[in-house]
């Protein structure tokens, strides 16, 4: 007979531990049923771009590339972006469920409402005798059923955080960051009002909601049409953070030195082993002062500045270095700090006095507040609450610790005093190789009977004799260097868990190119690299797919133009000092100069002068100039122009378009592509930057287009536009330099 395994959860987490025990064992092991109390799989993950109810906008970016966010051996579709829509990510679960767990039996708006340990004959419970399912559906119907195994892979993201400082019946709207779909939802009756949005929480969610939330307010108040809410430019927003933190794009480039820097998907800059120490080490949980300076130093060398160029709000000082350092992910957050949009400030919301919010310690007032949006996390420990106080209390289950909310054995798989109860998925930071680990390693806890049983693979008991991860996660808690990821390094824990299920690593991509600053052929790590022990013919053809687009994306980034186009976009957003001279060759039109400023204006994509009406528009910059010529004459004269500038994701492309006389916002024909060019031998390093051209007819004249675009690590410092115009009646060249 099958050994019967409840798993708790039907998003990544949940999805893997079926997948392993359905096809990591043998045929006929094990009996899994998975419940979830939504109507669909995917936990956070939507599976439709209008999927507005779960805890993830469909339409966000995830920050890990589509490398990183998979599992070994499922392939994501060639067509889906490097940095995949969270409803993109909801289809590639929906698509593995259909190839690996359909043979699971799944239960769908049920909720697990209690797991107890089952009787043994002596009268004391015991997880090992088994478990004591209760559920209950959406309909109100209460079921029970028994089952030997427990896995909980219901994650640390079940219940939004409401900080006690929120009152009950606010005068003013406030939600949790996972709730905010657009400004008319946020703003409600309010929406015209003006005011600030106060944003609180600083790490990831904090961040990427002002990002978000500072897009549509641009967006509404640059883009034609009507906008979603009244007058948006009376709009701000006030980001309350506790800690500062570095902020990243998703690309990073490997050559921060290069004012021609290649970039490449965050995670696969990271994670190339060729650049870790060996033995790999863990450098999470306790970040000693030196090691604090050292983690600080590499974040100041991929951003390229302290960030003070921002402003002195997000600036990293040579004291905030001695502290464990904060990561962030925003591709413009920066940006529209620099911009003003959004404010900053540094503290811990007390409270509320009407619409003002009141920050500790100094108990400053933030008044005019219009909406509030908490990026406060989740509380965790709230996801074991179907678990007998007797099982949390042995788990040292801590609802005061999000960070570190249960002390388990081996990485957070399992407790040795609770044998029939595993963990999959109850981890932060990049998971979904972890919880792919973790699952296996659930997998063979199972099969050999439990942790302390001496069928266990030598490897697993070598790895649980040395393990010291409950008392490591027990001794963080009151840990004032904890990091910002206590669990472990992703790295690290991924070749930890090889080691003991007995797992190689795949030797790298062979002719792979070199990657600074080792210089070696890249060795990157990813999920794909540690593939299951006995794969199936289709498995082996997945995890060669994935390997081989590893492959592509390095390729492309340090041997072409890839992702050149998309970091000269994400960094001209806000306001640049622009010096133009214009020297005409012909007697009837002078000569002279234009100084002023020329404005990036983020929105939405449009659809104006674009051939097909479907796909994701992305964003767009409304391009404002003004400022004076000075004619060589000696006649002075205000002047001012736009166009509409757009980055094509699909192709990797930046262009410029004209805008219609009638209507300034809106864009009306083509004026150019912008083609750059592969640097030959050296031009790398002249300190000119990346060289891109154009070409575009109008009528008779024809422009000659030339950009330098001159980079500082990931961030655009200087770049220059020339171009000549030659034709029947017109003989010009325009020379124009943009710096911040």
């Amino acid at each position: 007979m099958p050994k019967t395994v409840c798993v708790v959860g039907a998003g990544p987490a949940g999805l893997t531990a079926a997948k392993s025990l359905l096809h990591d064992a043998p045929t006929g092991t094990f009996d899994v049923t998975v419940f979830d109390a939504q109507p669909r799989i995917g936990g956070l993950w939507p599976l439709r771009r209008d999927d507005g109810a779960g805890l993830v906008h469909p339409l966000m970016a995830v920050n890990g590339s589509r490398h990183t966010i998979q599992f070994s051996d499922l392939a994501w579709d060639d067509a889906t972006p490097e940095f995949p829509r969270a409803w993109q990510v909801g289809c590639y679960l929906e698509r593995y469920y259909q190839t690996y767990c359909q043979a699971a039996n799944l239960k769908l708006d049920t909720r697990v409402e209690k797991a107890e340990p089952l009787s043994l004959p002596d009268g004391h419970t015991s997880s090992a005798a088994g478990w004591r399912i209760q559920t209950r559906t959406t309909q109100g119907v209460v079921d029970e059923q028994t089952f030997d195994y427990l896995v909980v892979a219901s994650g640390v993201f079940g219940k939004p955080f409401i900080p006690s400082a929120v009152p009950d019946s606010p005068s003013i709207p406030i939600i949790h960051s996972s709730q905010y779909r657009h400004l008319a939802g946020l703003l409600g009756a309010t929406g015209g009002q003006g005011g600030k949005i106060l944003i609180v929480g600083g790490q990831f969610s904090g961040v990427e909601i002002a990002d978000t939330i500072a897009t549509h307010l641009s967006s509404a108040v640059h883009s034609p049409g009507t906008s979603p809410i009244a007058h948006p430019e009376k709009y701000s927003i006030h980001h309350v953070v506790q800690k500062k933190a570095w902020v990243l794009p998703l690309h990073v480039s490997p050559k921060p030195t290069s004012s021609a820097p290649p970039f490449l998907p965050m995670d696969l800059s990271f994670y190339n082993l060729r650049n870790r120490v060996q033995p790999i080490a863990n450098t999470q949980g306790h970040i000693s002062e030196d090691l604090a300076k050292i983690s600080h130093k590499a974040y100041r060398t991929v951003v390229g500045t302290d960030q003070s160029v921002f402003s002195p709000e997000i600036a990293i000082s040579d004291d905030d270095t001695l502290n464990p350092p904060y990561l962030a992910i925003s591709e413009h957050y920066a940006n529209f700090v620099r911009s003003g949009l959004v404010l900053v400030s540094h503290g811990r919301l007390d409270g509320f006095e009407g619409d003002a919010a009141v920050i500790s310690p100094s108990q400053a007032k933030i008044g005019d507040i219009a909406a509030v949006v908490l990026a406060t996390g989740f509380d965790a420990a709230n996801s074991l609450s179907y678990l007998p106080s007797s099982v949390q209390q042995v788990l040292a289950v801590s609802a005061a610790d999000n960070n570190n909310p249960v002390a388990l054995a081996f990485h957070n798989t399992h407790h040795p005093v609770v044998p029939g109860l595993g963990f999959v998925g109850f981890y932060r930071s990049p998971y979904w190789g972890v919880a792919e680990m973790q699952a296996r390693f659930v997998t063979e806890l199972f099969l050999a009977g439990g942790p302390t049983s001496p069928t266990l693979p030598s490897h697993i008991q070598e790895a649980l004799k040395s393990d010291t991860s409950i008392d490591r996660t027990l001794s963080l808690r009151t840990d004032p260097r904890m990091s910002q990821f206590p669990m472990g390094d992703y790295i690290w824990l991924m070749h930890e868990f090889a080691s003991a299920l007995g797992l190689e690593i795949s030797p790298p991509q062979p002719n792979m190119p070199p990657l600074p600053p080792s210089n070696q052929p890249t060795n990157i790590l990813t999920p794909a690299r540690f593939p299951p022990k006995t794969p199936a013919a289709p498995q082996k053809e997945q995890t060669a797919l994935s390997l081989a687009q590893v492959e592509r994306s390095v390729r492309a980034a340090l041997t072409s133009t890839k992702y050149v186009a998309r970091a000269v976009f994400r960094s001209l957003l806000g306001e640049w000092k622009l010096e133009r001279s214009l020297t005409s060759h012909l007697p009837s039109h002078p000569s002279g100069h234009f100084s002023g400023t020329a404005r990036f204006l983020l929105r939405e994509g449009t659809r104006d002068g674009r051939e097909s009406a479907q796909g994701d528009a992305g964003l767009e910059y409304l391009y404002v100039e003004e400022g004076d010529f000075k004619a060589s004459n000696g006649l002075t004269f205000r002047a001012t122009r736009r166009y509409v500038w757009r980055y094509d994701e699909a192709r990797d492309q930046l262009s410029v378009w004209f805008v219609r006389t009638d209507d300034q916002k809106r864009a009306d024909y083509l004026f150019h592509n912008v083609e750059f060019a592969v640097p030959s031998a050296g031009e790398d390093e002249d300190g000119m930057g990346w060289r891109a051209t154009a070409g575009h007819l109008c009528v008779e004249d024809f422009y000659d287009v030339g950009y330098e675009f001159r980079f500082e690590a990931v961030n655009l410092t200087r770049w220059r536009l020339a171009y000549t115009v030659k034709g029947p009646k017109k003989d010009y060249t325009i020379d124009g330099t943009y710096t911040r």
